[in-house]
Protein backbone atom coordinates (compact mmCIF):
# COMPACT_ATOMS: atom_id res chain seq x y z
CA UNK A 1 0.00 0.00 0.00
CA UNK A 2 1.29 3.46 -0.94
CA UNK A 3 1.97 5.52 2.16
CA UNK A 4 1.49 9.26 2.02
CA UNK A 5 3.14 11.03 4.91
CA UNK A 6 1.25 14.23 5.60
CA UNK A 7 2.83 16.40 8.26
CA UNK A 8 0.39 18.79 9.87
CA UNK A 9 3.18 20.34 11.96
CA UNK A 10 4.75 21.99 8.91
CA UNK A 11 3.66 25.60 8.36
CA UNK A 12 2.01 27.19 5.38
CA UNK A 13 -1.00 26.57 3.22
CA UNK A 14 -1.37 23.80 0.69
CA UNK A 15 -1.35 24.73 -2.97
CA UNK A 16 -4.35 23.72 -5.11
CA UNK A 17 -2.14 21.04 -6.74
CA UNK A 18 -1.20 19.62 -3.33
CA UNK A 19 -4.85 19.56 -2.28
CA UNK A 20 -5.79 17.73 -5.51
CA UNK A 21 -3.02 15.19 -4.92
CA UNK A 22 -4.20 14.56 -1.34
CA UNK A 23 -7.84 14.32 -2.53
CA UNK A 24 -6.81 11.73 -5.13
CA UNK A 25 -5.00 9.67 -2.48
CA UNK A 26 -8.02 9.99 -0.16
CA UNK A 27 -10.38 8.75 -2.91
CA UNK A 28 -8.02 5.84 -3.64
CA UNK A 29 -8.16 4.89 0.05
CA UNK A 30 -11.97 5.13 0.01
CA UNK A 31 -12.12 2.72 -2.92
CA UNK A 32 -9.81 0.34 -1.04
CA UNK A 33 -12.28 0.38 1.86
CA UNK A 34 -15.09 -0.65 -0.48
CA UNK A 35 -13.08 -3.65 -1.66
CA UNK A 36 -12.49 -5.05 1.83
CA UNK A 37 -14.31 -8.24 2.72
CA UNK A 38 -15.34 -9.38 6.19
CA UNK A 39 -13.42 -7.92 9.14
CA UNK A 40 -12.70 -9.50 12.50
CA UNK A 41 -10.39 -8.86 15.42
CA UNK A 42 -8.30 -11.47 17.17
CA UNK A 43 -5.79 -14.13 16.23
CA UNK A 44 -6.04 -17.66 14.88
CA UNK A 45 -3.68 -20.41 16.00
CA UNK A 46 -3.47 -24.16 15.43
CA UNK A 47 -4.84 -26.38 18.18
CA UNK A 48 -3.64 -30.01 17.82
CA UNK A 49 -4.62 -32.54 16.63
CA UNK A 50 -6.82 -31.11 13.79
CA UNK A 51 -8.44 -27.95 15.07
CA UNK A 52 -7.90 -24.22 15.20
CA UNK A 53 -8.57 -21.61 17.88
CA UNK A 54 -9.71 -18.00 17.53
CA UNK A 55 -8.69 -15.80 20.45
CA UNK A 56 -9.99 -12.26 20.90
CA UNK A 57 -10.94 -9.70 23.54
CA UNK A 58 -14.59 -9.09 24.38
CA UNK A 59 -15.34 -6.50 27.09
CA UNK A 60 -11.75 -6.72 28.43
CA UNK A 61 -11.93 -10.54 28.68
CA UNK A 62 -10.08 -13.02 26.47
CA UNK A 63 -12.50 -15.28 24.63
CA UNK A 64 -11.52 -18.40 22.68
CA UNK A 65 -13.52 -20.21 20.05
CA UNK A 66 -12.76 -23.60 18.46
CA UNK A 67 -12.71 -23.50 14.64
CA UNK A 68 -12.56 -25.93 11.76
CA UNK A 69 -9.75 -25.53 9.22
CA UNK A 70 -12.16 -23.84 6.78
CA UNK A 71 -13.38 -21.43 9.45
CA UNK A 72 -9.77 -20.66 10.40
CA UNK A 73 -9.01 -19.64 6.81
CA UNK A 74 -12.01 -17.28 6.75
CA UNK A 75 -11.05 -15.75 10.09
CA UNK A 76 -7.42 -15.29 9.01
CA UNK A 77 -8.59 -13.35 5.97
CA UNK A 78 -11.03 -11.29 8.05
CA UNK A 79 -8.30 -10.47 10.59
CA UNK A 80 -5.93 -9.40 7.79
CA UNK A 81 -8.76 -7.22 6.39
CA UNK A 82 -9.22 -5.63 9.81
CA UNK A 83 -5.52 -4.73 10.00
CA UNK A 84 -5.68 -3.25 6.51
CA UNK A 85 -8.81 -1.32 7.50
CA UNK A 86 -6.95 0.21 10.46
CA UNK A 87 -3.99 1.18 8.23
CA UNK A 88 -6.29 2.79 5.67
CA UNK A 89 -8.22 4.72 8.34
CA UNK A 90 -4.97 5.91 9.94
CA UNK A 91 -3.81 7.33 6.60
CA UNK A 92 -7.22 8.88 5.84
CA UNK A 93 -7.17 10.64 9.23
CA UNK A 94 -3.67 12.02 8.59
CA UNK A 95 -4.65 13.31 5.13
CA UNK A 96 -7.86 14.83 6.50
CA UNK A 97 -5.98 16.56 9.30
CA UNK A 98 -3.48 18.06 6.87
CA UNK A 99 -6.12 19.31 4.43
CA UNK A 100 -8.37 20.67 7.18
CA UNK A 101 -5.53 22.54 8.85
CA UNK A 102 -3.76 23.80 5.76
CA UNK A 103 -6.40 24.46 3.13
CA UNK A 104 -7.34 27.87 4.58
CA UNK A 105 -5.34 30.41 6.57
CA UNK A 106 -5.48 29.82 10.29
CA UNK A 107 -5.59 32.11 13.29
CA UNK A 108 -2.62 34.44 13.59
CA UNK A 109 -0.50 33.47 16.56
CA UNK A 110 0.32 36.22 19.02
CA UNK A 111 3.90 36.86 19.93
CA UNK A 112 4.76 35.76 23.41
CA UNK A 113 5.57 38.60 25.77
CA UNK A 114 8.95 38.57 27.43
CA UNK A 115 8.42 38.56 31.18
CA UNK A 116 11.37 39.43 33.39
CA UNK A 117 12.51 36.52 35.53
CA UNK A 118 12.13 36.89 39.23
CA UNK A 119 15.13 36.73 41.55
CA UNK A 120 13.96 33.31 42.82
CA UNK A 121 14.24 31.60 39.42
Amino acid sequence: MHKSKPNPSLGGQLSPAEIRQLEQRYHTLKSQLQQLGWVAQGSVSPQPPHAWRLTRKVKAKTVSLALTADQALLYKEAIANHRLLEDILREMRAISEEVLQKSLPGVQKRRRKNHPKSALS
